[in-house]
């Protein structure tokens, strides 16, 4: 048994965050048809490593979808959409604020059709105010929330991550909406639009930045790896030339710590006694743990570590991921068949459920794999299929 078996999404989004969500949906059991351009598909196929001309990330990102060909800018492509949402509880879409209007596509207009339709609007900067209308990614949004500017060494640049991190996290927070809307459906036998712009949920993991500075006029700064709400926290490098990282965001932990590193004296202090007194004392107490570190390969720092039950963990690149013993344990990659690439590896499902597992059913398919397959159960006769194909309205 899965959790979201009787749930049908249709996923017109393209590249990252609203087809993550789609994806999540898609994990718990969902029904989740994804729509791309017949000639031109989702960017993201051609996105990073690629094998063959075949695209990694797509296999992922479009894992557990049926995927159908549709143009949704001609009027045919349009009406094979209304006929989906009318059956469908979820419409996912990230295009610019007011295309779905003008394809006649609005979402009161579907909702119409569906009264227990939720439609989830993924854009950069929301529906509404002076950027609505702005062509919208996540390095924009990482940019606009602050994560750039407090990232990176102090004397340095503003950095940017080399991940499509501010995609990713709306991509969650999407996945949690559309989860809370059809809880609320359950009481109202309605179903609701969803908002959102990028830029926000980023916002919402750097912490209460706002708060502080409302409060206090404070403005985060560049750091580089150390925190500027408890220390020691750093990466230090070992004897044998690898690295470590360590936190110390409980009390006992950074107590456990110098204790370790033969600075016990460290813990009498007034100002040890919370992570904001210890940041006032960060280069005594990176000097004491990263001298100490600097002195002991590797494996002995782990060891010590581990056995004073002190926060460490290797500084892995993805080589050591794959053989990392606990990744093995809690089952975290698993490998697929695939008609394109023979097998594929990905990540699995994000977490476990006691009762109702997710799965990873199937990798991401070729472009218009199911297109057939999805408008035969539209009731649409072979002859009509035949001639969309041939005017490109689908593939």
């Amino acid at each position: 048994m899965t959790s979201l078996a009787d749930v049908k999404v249709v996923d017109t989004a393209t590249l990252f965050a609203g087809p993550t969500a789609a994806m999540m949906l898609g994990d718990f059991g969902a029904d989740v048809i994804k729509i791309e351009h017949p000639r031109r598909g989702d960017p993201s196929r051609g996105h990073g490593a690629a094998v063959d001309g075949v695209g990694l990330w797509w296999k992922t990102l479009s894992r557990n979808k049926r995927t159908a060909a549709v143009d949704l800018s001609a009027p045919e492509g349009q009406r094979i959409l209304r006929r989906l949402v009318a059956d469908s509880d979820v419409l996912v879409e990230n295009f610019r604020p007011g295309t779905l209007e003008r394809w006649n596509l609005a979402p009161e207009e579907l909702r119409e059709l569906n009264p227990r339709l939720i439609v989830a609007r993924m854009t950069g900067f929301g529906q509404f105010g002076p950027m609505a209308g702005q062509p919208g990614f996540g390095t924009l949004a990482e940019a606009m929330s602050g994560f750039a500017a407090s990232t990176g060494e102090p004397e340095g640049p503003p950095v940017l991550p080399p991940l499509a991190m501010a995609d990713g996290i709306a991509g969650l927070a999407m996945a949690y909406a559309i989860m809370v809307a059809l809880r609320a459906r359950e009481s109202t036998g309605r179903g609701q639009v969803i908002d959102m712009a990028i830029i926000e949920p980023i916002l919402g993991i750097l912490g209460p930045q706002m708060t502080a500075y409302r409060a206090l006029g404070l403005i985060p700064r560049r750091t580089g790896n150390r925190s500027s709400s408890n220390a020691p926290r750093n990466t230090y490098r070992t004897r044998d030339g690898r690295w470590v990282a360590i936190s110390t965001s409980a009390q006992p932990i950074a107590e456990r710590v110098m204790r370790l590193v033969g600075r016990p004296e460290f813990t009498e202090e007034p100002w040890f006694a919370t992570g904001h007194g210890r940041v006032q004392h960060v280069e005594e107490l990176d000097e004491a743990v990263g001298s100490w570190i600097a002195a002991r390969d590797a494996d002995e720092v782990i060891a010590a570590f581990t056995e004073a039950q002190a926060a460490i963990a290797p500084i892995y690149d993805v080589s050591d991921i794959a053989k990392d013993p606990q990744y093995e344990a809690l089952g975290t990659f698993v490998e697929l068949p695939d008609e394109e690439l023979g097998s594929v590896t990905m990540q699995n499902v994000l977490f476990r459920l006691s009762d109702t597992p997710g799965e990873v059913r199937w990798p991401g398919p070729p472009l218009g794999r199911h297109t057939d397959e999805i408008l035969t159960a539209l009731d649409y006769p072979r002859d009509e299929i035949d001639l969309l194909r041939e005017r490109g309205i689908i593939a």
